[in-house]
């Protein structure tokens, strides 16, 4: 639901959504066998990589399209709005790589990462610390020139088939974040069964005297709160868009059916309670772009752009959690299996209501800002 991207190139984004529709058609059976059984469909993501849709935000002089957040948020809602798998876990391992990384870093990784040939994930969480990374456990202690990491992380989407993970660690200068291949002894990985993001598949990854060379650093050691928030403050935009492209693919689906299904003498869409559905779940969808398309604009005019990005997800949340809710409404008992897409697109938005920071953390920085700035919009 475009409204107010700046894109760079209002043509390129036609072409990239005849792209994506176009995939989802010769990708058909794998996207559907992934999604029935939770597995990453690898092939899929090379054709997007090959067709231009994961690099949109990385330089040409990397393969990729040189664009920005209105770029990311576009190519990312319509994956989810059509049913390709999202680029986001790749995409914001391209951003990290093109704000922190090394010049040998960026030749290393991002080529592959923009033709989907090289996988990438992110190694946060863990069992006893989510929001709070004051509280990672996972340790990186120096041994002659190298590191040794040590530590269990969990939820990491990609996580088993990635090739690169980027990993939080406490240091002696504090959390730090390091590159780690994901063929070094010591790491291994098994896979976890999440209800949504059915092909992004969570994995736990344990790394047990995992030796990285300084090289591995992103950034230098105590600065991981700045590598990390200089992308999830952006990826915020990443998520909000896909709970829109999830969102609107319910209402799209169940607005096709409701006006085919019959009661009566009369279409479901006749009924005015329903075309009050119709009306509340778009509004909410407009309201949510219209934020999210805010917050975009503000990241590529280089402005302050932490509260809008937190702002956004949290009304895509609410927008995408009524909207696949009351598309039940829309289709009764039509909608209540595993083949139609109803169930599947309320997994995904309630998996997205808590990834990447959840609605709850998102309030607490919002009502921050609003207690400590006075000069907020529309306070005083």
């Amino acid at each position: 639901m475009n409204i107010n991207l700046q894109l760079k190139d209002p043509q390129w984004a036609d072409l990239a959504l005849v792209t994506v529709k176009e995939l989802v058609a010769e990708c058909r059976e794998e996207l559907d066998e992934c999604e029935r059984i939770g597995r990453f469909p690898a092939e899929t993501y090379r054709r997007m990589g090959a067709r231009g849709l994961l690099g949109v935000i990385t330089p040409a002089q990397w393969g990729g399209q040189g664009g920005d957040a209105p770029e990311y948020c576009f190519t990312t809602e319509a994956m989810c709005r059509y049913g390709l798998v999202s680029s986001q876990v790749q995409i914001q391992g391209m951003r990290w790589m093109n704000d922190w990384g090394t010049p040998t870093q960026k030749k290393k990784y991002l080529p592959g990462m923009v033709e989907g040939s090289l996988v990438f994930s992110e190694s946060i969480s863990e069992p006893g610390a989510g929001s709070s990374l004051k509280k990672l456990s996972t340790t990186a202690v120096r041994k002659g020139g190298d590191w040794i990491i040590n530590g269990k992380k969990i939820h990491i989407n990609l996580g088993a088939e990635s090739h690169v993970t980027l990993v939080y660690a406490m240091t002696d200068a504090g959390l730090t974040s390091f590159l780690v291949d994901t063929d070094l002894p010591g790491l291994t990985r098994r896979h976890s069964e999440p209800l949504g993001y059915r092909f992004l598949p969570t994995a736990d990854m344990i790394f047990e005297d995992v030796r990285v060379p300084d090289a591995a650093l992103l950034g230098a050691p105590g600065e991981g709160m700045k590598t990390f928030l200089s992308t999830f403050n952006v990826s915020r935009l990443g998520n909000a868009s896909e709970l829109i492209g999830f969102a609107t693919r319910a209402l799209a689906e169940a607005t096709d059916y409701a006006k085919q299904r019959d009661v009566g003498h009369h279409k479901v869409t006749d009924f005015q309670g329903i075309q009050w559905t119709l009306a509340d779940c778009y509004s909410a969808l407009y309201g949510a772009s219209l934020a999210r398309d805010h917050a975009a604009n503000l990241v590529k005019q280089g402005q302050e752009f932490s509260m809008a990005t937190s702002l956004a997800k949290k009304l895509a949340v609410e927008a995408a959690e009524k909207t696949t809710n009351d598309c039940f409404a829309l289709t009764g008992g039509y909608g209540l299996y595993r083949d139609k897409p109803w169930g599947q697109l309320l997994y995904e938005v309630k998996t997205l209501r808590v990834a990447g920071g959840s609605v709850e953390i998102l309030r607490n920085y919002i009502a921050h800002q609003i207690l400590k700035d006075e000069k907020l919009r529309g306070l005083k």
